[in-house]
């Protein structure tokens, strides 16, 4: 009986982690998310995208409304009127209706409509410049997130060879072969490793979440990501760029449909100084009359000319033309600044991956050697440790940084060639 119910709780403890893998196997991963499926999500669902299109929703109702035509007025009045002759006695309803049609001025409608067409033209290009911006924005955050994933696997990494050290440096002071001091300064170290490992786990956190919002919350809140940093560009040169940001940017080009827009409407308030012609035609029946008559209705600009509407459109007009041109200035100082900053990270990289990268993991091997057999002391083993970590979060930050530096060159350019 005993026996049995030894046998019984046996298998208890056994099938209770059997159970656990299974319902742990059981539940789905999470599929994970590549770099251009998160940019097409965030152009689908981000509010600032959904902006730009209302943008260019409010352009074609102006345009619209540009091309529309002056809409007529009919007035009426009746009553009862009567000839006070007694011998006719006639009694009947007066009546009269007027129709009423402006005719607008040819050249102010075509004005009107030129500025409408520009203003769309430009709407069609601040939505492309938002999509640039929003793409820019989504690539830094993914870069960031992947930065972050790399430095808590370090970071747990980093503990998990802490972690076999102390058990070492424990068993070597139990045996009397290392000094109590060593197990000292092994939990200090342990102690920092968990703290930093904390501080990579707070700061993935942090990368995530702000990939989330970036995206319009369209990934989750338990979402993996999948991918590589941006590989090197060759052949970029920075002249080209500059020639490229000027030709193809979209925020220039929306401006410049800016500063036409303005000069149409400088066209359309000369051209509203020519008065509209308003048609009238008149229909009046009374007693003993009736007749039908036509007419003009033109207003003279005699006192009054249209100069303030005329000076604050070409006063508007300059102002568009100086924003151009700041931000022509402004755009090529930008693309000479990320394009120094993607040099800087190539240079930092090959840095890493011509020799340091292979010293400080060579030095970290025969440090950790040298301490197994008895030659090196744990201090050594801890630097060559730190230093061989501090080298791959390092190199892991400069694939980084030139990831993110190329996303904002291809912001300020554009789209890179």
């Amino acid at each position: 009986m005993v026996f049995r119910l030894i046998m019984v709780l046996w298998l208890m403890l056994i099938g209770i982690p059997l159970v656990r893998e299974e319902t742990r196997a059981a539940e789905p991963s999470p599929t994970p998310y590549s770099l251009n499926t998160i940019i097409e999500l965030t152009l689908e669902r981000s509010p600032t995208i959904t902006g730009a299109k209302a943008s260019i929703e409010q352009s074609r109702g102006q345009q619209i409304a540009a091309g529309a035509y002056l809409n007529p007025s009919v007035s009426g009045t009746a009553g009862r009127g009567a000839i006070r002759d007694p011998s006719t006695g006639v009694s009947i309803t007066e009546r009269t209706i007027t129709v009423e049609q402006p005719l607008e001025w040819l050249g102010k409608r075509a004005a009107r409509q030129r500025a409408a067409d520009a203003g769309v033209a430009g709407a069609l290009a601040g939505m492309e410049d938002t999509k640039v911006m929003v793409i820019a924005e989504v690539k830094g955050a993914f870069f960031q997130l992947l930065l972050a994933q790399q430095d808590a696997q370090l970071a747990r990494e980093n503990l998990t060879t802490v972690e076999e050290l102390v058990q070492l440096v424990t068993a070597r002071v139990s045996t009397k072969e290392a000094p109590k001091f060593e197990l000292v300064k092994a939990t200090v170290e342990l102690q920092k490793t968990r703290k930093e490992l904390s501080r990579a786990e707070n700061a993935l956190l942090v990368a995530r979440t702000k990939l989330n919002t970036v995206t319009g919350k369209a990934l989750g809140d338990s979402f993996v990501i999948q991918g590589e940093f941006e590989p090197v560009h060759p052949g970029l040169k920075l002249p080209v760029l500059i020639e490229q940001a000027f030709d193809r940017h979209p925020a220039i080009r929306r401006q410049q449909k800016a500063v036409e827009q303005a000069e149409f409407t400088i066209e359309q308030e000369r051209a509203s100084r020519i008065p509209n012609v308003a048609v009238i035609g008149q229909y009046h029946r009374e007693a003993g009359d009736e007749s039908i008559t036509a007419g003009l209705s033109v207003p003279l600009p005699l006192w009054y000319r249209r100069q303030g509407e005329i000076g604050a459109a070409m006063g508007a007009h300059r102002r568009a033309q100086a924003e151009r041109d700041r931000m022509r200035q402004e755009l090529e100082q930008t693309v000479t600044q990320h394009f120094q900053e993607v040099r800087t990270a190539q240079e930092q990289m090959q840095v890493f991956e011509h020799g340091l990268l292979y010293q400080a993991k060579e030095a970290y091997d025969i440090a950790q050697f040298s301490f197994r057999h008895g030659v090196a002391s744990l201090l050594e083993v801890i630097d060559a440790q730190r230093v061989y970590r501090q080298t791959l979060l390092e190199y892991a930050q400069a694939l980084a940084d030139h990831s993110i530096a190329l996303a904002r060159l291809e912001r300020a350019v554009g789209g890179l060639p």
